[in-house]
């Protein structure tokens, strides 16, 4: 599997989807005179945008490490999933800015089928998209996918929101500023979610509970016995993964049956879960 294939797969698809999109949503937004399906579109433009980002941050995190990086470029990926974090929100306050004059002004808007029909072709497209997004995630590990994922996820949630609008702005005219700024605040929260992940990531994590657990189980049955696995640090360089750790071998060991048994648990960690290794022996 091609992690990097499927990373541009899905940036390409989700490019030309959303312009697609952005073109009959805008030209909706125009016709109805709703300042929230004109939010939308423009909403579903900045996943281009994202999705433009993750090709780029692809393609740089795919080069090859070199003096001035010796670990490689993979955190250019975790760089990628902030960007569009930072740029959701921007297009949030931008939302939130135009519903509040939609609703201080008294706009309303002539909502007809065209605005149903485009809305739940936008419904379909983009959860498809997100799917597919969430599935190449899985499949590579990155997370500026899953960020993508949840870019398309928010547009889809946000185009049901107008179209319920859309049946109650009979009733209730100015429904159309509320809708977005409600959409305002979703696609900020999104974007906080997106940072706070990336970040998280960026700063560096403490290995799950059952991570550690996989590991000593790999590394105790290569070893034998128990070798009391500890001292684990773990580096997230965005398209791979290294770690260090302690393990204690019997003191009238050989040092190369101790190097022999900390090399085959480095080439189990790789073959097993794509993760480079370097063990550190303590005598017991």
């Amino acid at each position: 599997m091609d992690k990097n294939k499927l990373a541009y797969s899905e940036g390409w698809l989700s490019i030309f989807a959303n312009i697609v999109l952005f073109g009959i949503k805008y030209w909706a937004g125009i016709v109805s005179g709703s300042v929230a399906l004109i939010s939308d579109a423009w909403h579903s433009l900045s996943d281009s945008i994202s999705s433009a980002a993750i090709i780029i941050g692809t393609k740089i995190s795919s080069k090859p490490p070199d003096n001035k990086h010796p670990f490689g470029h993979g955190r250019a990926e975790l760089i990628t999933s902030t960007l569009i974090g930072a740029f959701l929100a921007i297009v949030a306050y931008s939302f939130f800015v135009e519903s509040v004059k939609s609703l201080l002004n008294h706009k309303k808007a002539v909502f007809g089928t065209l605005s149903i029909v485009v809305l739940i072709i936008s419904i379909l497209i983009k959860e498809l998209s997100a799917q597919y997004a969430f599935y190449t995630a899985r499949k590579t590990g990155f997370i500026s996918l899953k960020a993508d994922g949840w870019h398309h996820r928010s547009d889809a949630i946000t185009s049901v929101l107008i179209l319920i609008g859309i049946f109650i702005n009979p009733y209730f005219p100015l429904i159309d500023g509320i809708l977005g700024i409600i959409v305002s605040f979703f696609i900020l929260y999104t974007a906080y979610s997106i940072i706070k992940e990336t970040s998280s990531a960026v700063l560096g994590e403490a290995c799950s509970e059952d991570f550690k657990q996989k590991l000593k189980l790999i590394a105790n049955k290569i070893a034998g016995f128990d070798v009391e696995l500890h001292h684990i640090h773990s580096h997230n360089y965005g398209n791979h993964k290294e770690i260090t750790f302690h393990i204690y071998l019997p003191e009238n060991m050989t040092v190369k049956e101790a190097h022999n048994i900390a090399e085959t648990i480095e080439k189990a960690l790789y073959k097993e879960q794509n993760i480079f290794a370097t063990v550190h022996i303590d005598a017991k």
